[in-house]
């Protein structure tokens, strides 16, 4: 038996970032979870970030992080690989990166340290100590309170264990810088980028200018159609489908988007609920969407659909 490529290279395609389900009582809905991430991988899901900021990290326990780490490992059945969240400050995290190794998770996603400003040398420390801590290669998150300088992300990619950066800032300015000093200061590492913005698929062509490919879906999450259409699009350079998803899909997405606070984390999971899987709502702090932009967010997934040729209604 052959064992799996290295996990830098079973990363290209649609990363898809579930939802975590929750039942009426708000308590874990594993067989909700379970077939929310077996629909996505069934879709053709290149890999699974279980736990992360779509799947309400900040919101589960130890223990509830660790059952739904498993369920999406075992849901995946090595088909496709699993990355878990890690996060907080650097005990806690590595003690998630440890549980997230236990229930058989292939990778980890770095989220950003809870709270405090840090300076460069502390960042630094925080997320080498935390590639420290198993096995997992990892991916540190840049965003919020976790931006980093060039030379940061050149040591980072110099770093046993820590295998590249997903961007949720979005200043392609230093971007660039950090792309330019991996490549001259860290020279002969294989560094993985990757955009993280929260409807990514908006600023794609902007980020290929840079060269990088990879990006995280929430769409994919409730229209993998529409996602998995863009994607091919993108890849293959078919201009006018890129620019028909953008002018009449994804642009209004992010404009409704933008209308409320955490709608990032919440109208996906409204979106996930309107085709037919019951994920439940959101946990506090985070609200559900107004009724009025639930409403509109399912006349997007209907235009979206009949832009790429789907069937509409509930998969």
């Amino acid at each position: 038996m052959t064992s799996a490529p290295p996990l830098a290279d079973r990363l290209d395609g649609l990363l898809f970032f579930p939802v975590t389900a929750y039942g009426p009582d708000g308590a874990l809905n594993l067989p909700a979870f379970r077939a929310h991430v077996r629909a996505g991988v069934d879709a053709g899901a290149a890999a699974v970030f279980a736990c992360c900021g779509t799947g309400e990290f900040h919101a589960l326990t130890p223990e509830e992080f660790r059952d739904c780490v498993a369920a999406a490992v075992q849901e995946a059945a090595g088909r496709v690989p699993v990355l878990a969240g890690a996060g907080y400050g650097t005990a806690l995290a590595a003690r998630y990166a440890r549980l997230a190794e236990a229930a058989g998770a292939d990778g980890l996603l770095a989220m950003p340290p809870y709270l405090v400003v840090a300076d460069q040398a502390g960042l630094l420390r925080h997320y080498t100590d935390l590639a420290a801590a198993t096995a997992l290669p990892v991916i540190v998150y840049q965003r919020d309170n976790a931006v980093f300088t060039p030379e940061t992300v050149a040591a980072f990619a110099r770093t046993p264990g820590i295998i590249g950066l997903k961007d949720g800032l979005g200043d392609l300015d230093l971007l660039q810088r950090i792309v330019s000093a991996v490549r001259t200061e860290a020279e002969g590492e294989e560094f993985l980028y990757f955009n993280g913005l929260p409807t990514a698929e908006l600023t794609g062509l902007a980020y290929r200018g840079l060269g990088v490919r990879r990006y995280s879906s929430a769409v994919f999450a409730f229209a993998p159609e529409v996602a998995t259409a863009f994607h091919r699009a993108l890849e293959g350079g078919d201009g006018t489908m890129v620019n028909r998803l953008i002018d009449g899909f994804y642009r209004p997405l992010v404009e409704l988007r933008n209308q409320g606070r955490g709608y990032a984390v919440s109208l996906v999971k409204a979106g996930v609920r309107l085709r037919g899987t019951d994920v439940g709502p959101v946990r506090p702090p985070l609200g559900e969407p107004a009724p009025e932009h639930v409403q509109a967010l399912a006349g997007l997934i209907e235009q979206g659909l009949a832009l790429v040729g789907a069937p509409t209604g509930g998969r």
